[in-house]
Order: C-alpha cells, then sequence, then structure tokens
C-alpha cells in the first residue's frame, strides 16, 4: 500500500509542473498566490450554509480550505485603506478560515462523481466505490451522527464509518489505514481493506448510527491549524488557502489510541464495539458509495435515536460546530501573539 501512497505523492508532485484545472473550465491557482485587488476583497455573498456551491476540489496532492477576512487581524485596516497595495501577494494572516454554521457533507472533501443534494444532507452514488467526509472533524471525546439508507438499488452497497482527512476519496472507506467502515453487504467491517465478521447487514431503511469515543492525551496540544502562514489562491470569486497533503509522513506517525473505541448501532441497538484501539488523529463522519444508492445524514440535534447520547454518554455532531469555532479563534490568536514581530515587518514591507 505504501509503494502505491507514494506513487501517487510522485504523480502529485510531477503535476506540480503544469496548470491544474478545476471544475467550471477555469485555470486552477497552480503556483499563482492570491493578490490583493478590490472584487476578490469584496464581501460575495455565499449560500445559507455559509459555504460556495462550486469548490476547488481537494485532489493532486493539495487541499483547499475557504477562507474570509479576519476582522482581528492587526493592520487590516491599514491594508484595507491602502491605495498601494493592488497586485501585491495577499498575506495570509490577513485572512482565517471560514467555519461552517452546520455539520453538512463537504463539496470540496468528496469524490467529484457523487452527487450532493441541495441541502446537503444527502448524497447519492455513481458506479465503483467513491467517498465524501463532512465538514467537522472530531479529535477527542465521545461523538455520534446517524444515516439512513434511503434508496439502495439491487447490487448497490455502501460503507460508512469515521474517516481521517488522507483516507482515499477515490476507494471504499477502509480501503487504507485511515478509516474504518461498516459495510451494508453481511455487516462487514473493513480496516486497511481487510474485512471481519461483524453483525448482519443493513439496507433500504435502515437508520444507522456511528459513535466514536477517542481518549483525551494529557498534555497533548489539540489546537488546530489556522493556516495563515500558507499561500492564499483565488477561484469563483473567493479566496482558499492552499496547503499540500503529508500522506507519508501521517503514516508513519499513526499511533493506536489507548482505551479508543468504535460502536456501530442499526435502528437503535448497539451491534457491539466494532473496533478498539484506532489510531490516534481527527476523524470526520464518512459515507462511501458503490452505484445508485442514496444515504441521508442526521447530525442532531434531532436524532432517530437520541437516547444513544444519553446511554453512551456522547454528543451529537452538531456540538462540534460552536466547539471547533472557539477552538479556531483561540488558534488565531495565538498564531499573532507567536508572530507578532514578524507581522509588523511585513506590514511595513507590504
Amino acid at each position: 500500500m505504501e509503494d502505491n501512497l507514494n506513487c501517487s505523492q510522485n504523480i502529485a508532485k510531477s503535476g506540480r509542473q503544469t496548470k491544474r484545472k478545476f471544475p467550471g473550465g477555469e485555470a486552477g491557482p497552480s503556483g499563482k498566490k492570491g493578490r490583493l485587488s478590490g472584487d476578490v476583497a469584496a464581501n460575495v455573498k455565499l449560500p445559507a450554509h455559509g459555504y460556495p456551491m462550486e469548490h476547488p476540489f481537494n485532489k493532486d496532492g493539495y487541499r483547499y480550505i475557504l477562507a474570509e477576512p479576519d476582522p482581528h487581524a492587526p493592520f487590516r485596516q491599514e491594508f484595507d485603506e491602502s491605495a498601494d497595495w493592488a497586485g501585491k501577494p495577499i498575506p495570509g494572516w490577513l485572512y482565517r478560515i471560514l467555519s461552517p454554521n452546520a455539520v453538512l457533507l463537504a463539496l470540496h472533501d468528496r469524490a467529484p462523481q457523487l452527487k450532493i443534494s441541495e441541502d446537503r444532507l444527502s448524497v447519492t452514488g455513481d458506479k465503483g466505490y467513491c467517498m465524501v467526509r463532512a465538514t467537522h472533524f472530531v479529535n477527542r471525546g465521545a461523538w455520534y451522527w446517524e444515516a439512513t439508507i434511503e434508496d439502495m438499488p439491487e447490487g448497490a452497497a455502501v460503507r460508512m464509518g469515521w474517516g481521517q482527512e488522507y483516507a482515499n476519496l477515490q476507494a471504499p472507506l477502509g480501503y487504507d489505514k485511515f478509516g474504518y467502515s461498516w459495510r451494508s453487504r453481511k455487516g462487514t467491517r473493513f480496516h486497511e481493506s481487510h474485512g471481519k465478521h461483524y453483525s448482519p447487514g443493513y439496507g433500504e431503511g435502515d437508520t444507522l448510527g456511528f459513535l466514536i469515543v477517542l481518549p483525551q492525551i494529557e498534555g497533548r496540544a489539540y489546537t488546530p491549524n489556522t493556516y495563515k502562514d500558507r499561500p492564499l489562491v483565488k477561484f469563483k470569486s473567493h479566496l482558499y488557502y492552499e496547503d499540500k497533503d503529508k500522506i507519508n509522513e501521517t503514516l508513519k506517525s499513526l499511533k493506536p489510541l489507548p482505551g479508543s473505541k468504535i460502536y456501530y448501532f442499526k435502528n437503535g441497538e448497539c451491534q457491539g464495539e466494532a473496533w478498539t484501539e484506532v489510531f490516534g488523529g481527527s476523524y470526520y463522519p464518512t459515507i462511501s458509495l458503490h452505484k445508485g444508492v442514496t444515504v441521508s445524514c442526521n447530525f442532531g440535534p434531532n436524532f432517530k435515536y437520541p437516547e444513544i447520547e444519553e446511554r453512551y454518554k456522547c454528543r451529537g455532531m452538531h456540538q462540534r460546530v460552536e466547539n471547533l469555532i472557539c477552538e479556531q479563534s483561540m488558534a488565531d490568536m495565538l498564531y499573532f501573539t507567536e508572530n507578532d514581530g514578524k507581522l509588523r515587518l511585513d506590514s511595513v514591507n507590504l
């Protein structure tokens, strides 16, 4: 498997020499940093869920994180009022990650062939197995979400559960080390492409529950990345931080997390412990589909089986929204505090 990953990285590096193309026919931001300009700085209207309808997809070894102006950034007023900044690179620290106000299926962090509903709470498959992650991750605590099989044509299948950010989008969840899944056929559980008997299967009309328990490690910093030191790139009148995948480095650092567990539920009934001692890291609710199956998601607060939250002392994924906004704000403040001298020098040079 590592040979395949190394091969993918080499392809991504060689592809960096050419201009990548993005959906909509617009040239991608390959090698081009964002530039200060009136149309980019303008407040472009977003849908109610806080994300543009068209995203640059995470692919070719690069990831794109939607950004918005940071009103708390130092020297922002000087930049906004300057008549001299046109054509200059936009400092990443003048912006911040835009945190969505609800947990949804990610438009950008998915296989392009999957069809996402307008409310971004259901997904329909295409042909071979491919994947979509939710917008929010968890890295400590106990968390729960539900999914219902709305339509499952003959020959279709589903693998759902929890996946990290590097789980392969063009493969079923559980294909690699970055995900743990539960398959509709025969109820098999999967990790690193190894299937093990777990429970009876599930199908159309069933509501499945997914619970992960990630004990907090004392002394570990859980501050999220600000990306403020990354380049900003423009796509469809919006700005994004561009970040390179670090798959090989992450693979080497994966370690089992003592006390961690994953449980799966079928129509409110726990099917038992599916996994223990899972790899530590950040996990997203993740769905992978084979053929034209349709799955709807429920990230809370109105779960079909709310008693699970009380019984297992867990929180619904919807509670992660405010939680992550607070963590992100703290990360931004720490960045400004730790880099005060550098930011002052940058503001003078710009």
